[in-house]
């Protein structure tokens, strides 16, 4: 039954490939009929499309581009550093979303209420890769900001004005500090003043070091004064608040894997319940006794989100 079910999956989801791909060559634009068009009224063109973007996904782009929601993603797609627009990261959810539903649906014998569970499954897992991809980004750049900052004050110190020592951070840092100061040098270079273009990296990054940072740059450039002296000044105060950290982080770590050793334990459970003795199992979720994996998934989340709280201290 489970190989079935599988199988099921498996053709349902070759099904969902074979419709986008299908929408996706009904909206193609026909060249012919649009170079006839040029060729009458030279206004009369498609309009210029990026080089391997499909036309469904900038039909998505175009739907969704003045949406509040779609700019937030774009900007979070932008700090995660992933090359996708938020019309093609939608279309990867909304895939994920159903192929969620009916493997939950089939593997757990046609079971509606799994089934719902695959689907919201499916709609949250592209969101929780993001926000990953965003944590880890940031705290990679957190760790190298101490360095940036002297990387910053040493090219101020020997002579270099603040955009050569940006751009030498950019040509010298790794990854991720790299690429984002070779983005605040080219929005310098299209006519942003260096205030303006690291403000923008502040947004991106949302790293209260970075925004102490950049915020007694622009005192200086105000008031005046020796910027590598006031650099020197915030890279100590940061390795300070990094090796404070690292310490709460240490004492800290045994209740924090213990919270998600407790949270996971009651579902790799269920699963190896659910490879025993699947009829046993299921049982649970018909009828009255329903209430009960619903109460016992509530007070997971709950104490695990207390546990989160309890080990979450701020410096």
């Amino acid at each position: 039954m489970v190989v079935v079910a599988v199988v099921i999956a498996l053709v349902v989801g070759i099904g969902f490939f074979l419709v986008i791909y299908g929408v996706n060559h009904l909206l193609a634009p026909d060249e012919e009929v649009m170079g006839r068009l040029h060729r009458y009224v030279p206004g009369v063109e498609a309009r210029p499309e990026e080089p391997g973007t499909s036309p469904l996904v900038s039909r998505v782009d175009r739907a969704i581009e003045r949406q509040g929601f779609a700019q937030r993603l774009a900007r979070d797609l932008a700090r995660a550093d992933i090359k996708m627009t938020a019309g093609e990261f939608l279309i990867l959810q909304t895939l994920a979303t159903g192929a969620g539903g009916i493997a939950g649906y089939f593997l757990s014998g046609e079971n509606l209420l799994l089934g719902f569970i695959g689907l919201a499954a499916g709609y949250f897992v592209p969101r929780l890769w993001l926000s990953r991809r965003i944590a880890a980004r940031l705290g990679a750049f957190n760790s190298q900001l101490p360095g940036t900052i002297d990387l910053l004050s040493n090219s101020l110190r020997a002579g270099y004005s603040l955009l050569q020592a940006m751009e030498t951070v950019s040509r010298e840092a790794p990854e991720p500090t790299a690429s984002e100061f070779k983005r605040v040098v080219r929005e310098v270079g299209l006519g942003l003043s260096p205030e303006q273009a690291l403000d923008h990296l502040v947004r991106r990054m949302q790293s209260d070091d970075l925004e102490l940072m950049v915020t007694a740059i622009n005192i200086q450039h105000e008031v005046g004064g020796d910027l590598s002296r006031i650099l020197d000044s915030i890279a100590h105060t940061i390795r300070e608040r990094v090796r404070i950290k690292g310490e709460i982080a240490t004492l800290t770590a045994q209740q924090v894997i213990s919270g998600y050793i407790i949270s996971a334990l009651p579902i790799l459970l269920g699963l190896v319940l659910y490879l025993i003795n699947r009829e046993y199992i299921m049982g649970v979720f018909e009828g009255i006794f329903i209430c009960i994996p619903i109460t016992g998934a509530l007070m997971i989340i709950v104490a695990f989100l207390i546990i989160r709280r309890i080990t979450a201290i701020e410096v």
